[in-house]
């Protein structure tokens, strides 16, 4: 389930996280061409080399990008070497924009999915890939969903990866105190007590950092509202979020805060992935991209993970998975090594890419065929299987202005700081999608 980049080029500790990364305003260098003979794959030599320029929002990942990835392309493609460029995440949007219309963007590039992809499509930065790297229409209709053009229904980006949301939890600090996962709310509500009663923060959350609070709330409240069901009611016009089951899943928030950070407002998320990674919070509401990080950053750490149980009186009876379609890879109609960057565009389709991106990512590859040796990563894809739900706010409305993912963020911000009650928030939602989302359309 939901939003992160000056060049890195090393994996970020617990003291120096996403956010935390000084951003730059400055686009990289084009990288240079090398004119050095190489040896082709059928024996032959490169008469030039060239470099393709890779942006990304994870700077999480630039490592394995760097050390891993890319090399495997490169070997079997020595004429086209890869210069990987991962920005913080909150910059990142407005530094491909400009490097996508300018001369040093990149050739390659991570881009958002759903409606912050419109953009891109609509100015005509991006090339149509249905005819370049036809194996994406193998690819689920649900994850495609989140690279197609709106209007014209093309396909503008290989997906990379899709995300659940779920809680993670340390299973050390829950066997110490005698608690297991979960089945039903009022074991949650149990739990939570037992472990501020032991002096444990129970969630790490940060509300600091508004992107974070739409995952937050879908991980409480999406069975409270009615996940998928809710969805097609929302886009059919048959409620809205004024619906007094949308309401209390928002009260939900309000209700669990007491387990939450002490002035949760204003704890970061680099800081709440610090309480879990470092032991001192026991459970963190989280999506699947956070496992690579989490176990790189305390690798004796075991975790596990549950579906929050819904409350008495929800509109669903049992818990549910929300996820979505995290990104794509886009190939920039301004890049001037089309060839090159085709080939590697159709290689970022191949299993080999993705198995890799499973194995070495820790990441929900959408390529068919990729397997998860990862057994948590296999429970999470498990968990969602059995009981999907789409994380709401990203996967519907982002096609408009306001995004439906800001107006949560801020609204659970003021529930947190006691400045609005969950009806207000709920009605500022309804009133800020209604200036441009039109039901049944």
């Amino acid at each position: 389930m939901m939003q992160r980049r000056t060049v890195i080029a090393t994996a970020l500790s617990a003291s120096l996280l996403l956010a935390a990364c000084a951003p730059s305003t400055d686009a990289p260098d084009p990288g240079d061409e090398d004119t050095s003979s190489e040896q082709t794959a059928d024996g032959g030599e490169c008469t030039e080399e060239v470099t393709l320029r890779v942006w990304s929002w994870r700077t999480e990942d630039a490592d394995t990008y760097n050390d891993v990835i890319f090399p495997a392309f490169e070997e079997a493609n020595p004429c086209i070497s890869v210069d990987f460029q991962a920005f913080v995440n909150t910059e990142y949007n407005q530094i491909l924009q400009t490097g996508l219309t300018g001369s040093d963007g990149p050739d390659i590039a991570q881009v958002r999915s759903y409606g912050l992809l419109q953009p891109l499509v609509e100015g005509g930065n991006l090339v149509a890939l249905d005819d370049i790297v036809p194996e994406v229409a193998e690819f689920d209709e649900t994850i495609l969903a989140g690279a197609k053009g709106r209007e014209d229904g093309a396909t503008y980006g290989v997906p990379f990866a899709s995300q659940t949301l779920q809680m993670y939890y340390n299973t050390a600090i829950f066997e110490e105190n005698g608690l297991e996962e979960p089945t039903t709310w009022e074991e949650f509500v149990a739990l939570n007590e037992s472990l501020a009663e032991a002096g444990v923060t129970p969630m790490a959350v940060g509300g600091l950092d508004a992107w974070m609070m739409p995952i937050v709330h879908d991980i409480l409240g999406s069975a409270q509202y009615g996940g998928s069901e809710f969805e097609q009611a929302i886009l059919s016009g048959d409620t809205d979020f004024t619906d007094q089951a949308y309401v209390d899943s928002l009260q939900t928030v309000v209700d669990l805060q007491q387990y939450m950070p002490e002035n949760v407002v204003g704890v970061s998320y680099t800081e709440s992935q610090v309480l879990f990674t470092t032991e001192q919070a026991a459970m963190f509401p989280g999506g699947s991209f956070e496992l690579g990080f989490f176990q790189a950053e305390n690798p004796e750490m075991e975790l596990g993970v549950f579906q929050v149980p819904p409350p008495p009186g929800s509109a669903l009876d049992e818990a549910v998975t929300p996820a979505y379609a995290d990104g794509n890879w886009g190939l920039s109609a301004n890049s001037t090594h089309q060839e090159e960057a085709e080939t590697l565009i159709q290689w970022l389709a191949t299993q080999e890419f993705g198995q890799m991106v499973a194995n070495d990512l820790k990441q929900f590859s959408p390529v068919p065929g990729v397997s998860f040796d990862e057994p948590l990563m296999q429970e999470m894809w498990d968990l969602y299987q059995e009981s999907p739900a789409p994380y709401l706010q990203l996967v519907n409305f982002r096609y408009g202005d306001p995004t439906g993912t800001d107006l949560i963020g801020a609204g659970v911000q003021e529930l947190f700081l006691g400045d609005k009650e969950p009806a207000q928030v709920a009605q500022d939602v309804q009133a800020g999608l209604s200036e441009w989302f039109t039901p049944g359309q």
